[in-house]
């Protein structure tokens, strides 16, 4: 048997009529930016998060960029970002001219543990983004009361959270602004890349679409030094066919990872667990195992593919070198870097093959 990590093929086949359709529609109309179908697009995909503003950007990166320069976070300001996670949410602060401070992860969630939080503010901390990742929220009453407590925004990175839900409220209005990122792997992707950022606040809004359009609120007037930063209609158009079934799409994600949890049992292994408040859409089903690569190797040998999140801890990244920072410096990040490994959930993933992983798996010997 041969399972991929991942493919989109079964649900772009049942929306491929749909698709190509609308496809059709945008290529005759000939407006290919800022048009009816990103508009559409936005209220619709604001409507779903349950927030007043949604603005099209050209990914995930540029909208943690795009939210992080709405609050003039600039040079000599640090922005706290969690120690586990993938660079892009670091990026976006060091493009600011910022400084990222990393704050180790819980091991139960993998995302940030608020009870660090609070002593790597300082006097020139100016925000906390709060990613969810693999599509379950951080946990963000103590993260909002921290904030509250020593006025800062906080930025949701909610890249891998499309549809996960935080004590009943969807991710992307739980802080102060939101990115999603609709990389073609997300659960709900575009054909490439794209982007969106959700708030309630419309001068937020209104600074982050200008900021994305070259700094314009009307043509030729540049109100700000702004960026490139827009989501294309065909994108938006096949966004807004996909998001009528990502419900659908997440609670088949969720069916198949309640059969890893349930039926994997090897002692070698550590499933992933989900807070009480929290509904995950697994985006990414991450396991722990001090035997990885073993185990990784072994999986591919029996037909089954699998990615790790994320080998090396950003702190040891050479693009982050220039901090200094240590083998041990962030032993949590380190760990999970080191032990991860994501199994196959895709929408379209068959019952027997969920049975050939799991049972794999279950006669892993470590």
């Amino acid at each position: 048997m041969n399972i991929p990590f991942s493919t989109v093929k079964p649900m772009h086949t049942e929306i491929e009529d749909e698709a190509l359709a609308v496809f059709k529609q945008v290529y005759e109309k000939s407006w290919f930016i800022q048009g009816e179908q990103c508009n559409l697009f936005e209220q619709e995909y604001a409507n779903y998060i349950g927030t007043k503003y949604a603005v099209g950007c050209g990914n995930g990166l540029d909208g943690l960029y795009l939210s992080l320069r709405a609050y003039d976070v600039g040079p000599g300001d640090e922005v706290i970002v969690p120690s586990n996670t993938y660079i892009a949410t670091a990026l976006a602060v060091s493009y600011t001219g910022a400084t990222p401070v990393f704050v180790e992860p819980s091991l139960v969630s993998y995302n940030i543990d608020p009870q660090k939080i609070e002593q790597a503010i300082t006097p020139h901390t100016r925000a906390i983004i709060a990613v969810h990742l693999y599509g379950q929220c951080a946990d963000m009453d103590p993260i909002l009361k921290i904030a509250n407590n020593h006025k800062l925004k906080v930025i949701e990175d909610a890249a891998q959270a499309h549809g996960a839900t935080y004590k009943g409220k969807k991710a992307g209005n739980l802080g102060d602004v939101a990115s999603f990122s609709f990389y073609p792997g997300k659960n709900l992707g575009a054909l490439g890349d794209g982007g969106c950022v959700t708030t309630n606040d419309k001068v937020v809004a209104d600074k982050i679409r200008a900021l994305g359009n070259y700094g314009s609120n009307q043509k030729y007037h540049h109100i700000y030094k702004g960026t490139n930063s827009r989501l294309d209609e065909v994108q938006a158009a096949l966004l807004r066919i996909k998001l009528k079934h990502l419900e659908r799409w997440n609670a088949e994600r969720h069916r198949i990872s309640q059969r890893y949890l349930n039926e994997i049992k090897n002692n070698n292994i550590i499933l992933p667990q989900t807070a009480e408040y929290n509904s995950h859409v697994y985006h990414i089903f991450a396991i722990l195992t001090k035997s990885r690569n073993t185990l990784q190797a072994y999986l591919k040998d029996k037909g089954i593919g699998t990615i790790i999140h994320y080998p090396k801890a950003m702190h040891l990244q050479e693009a982050y070198a220039d901090m200094e920072a240590s083998i041990g410096d962030f032993p949590l990040a380190e760990k999970i870097a080191d032990q991860e490994l994501s199994l196959p959930l895709y929408y379209g993933l068959k019952d027997d093959e969920v049975d050939y992983v799991i049972e794999q798996i279950n006669t892993f010997m470590g």
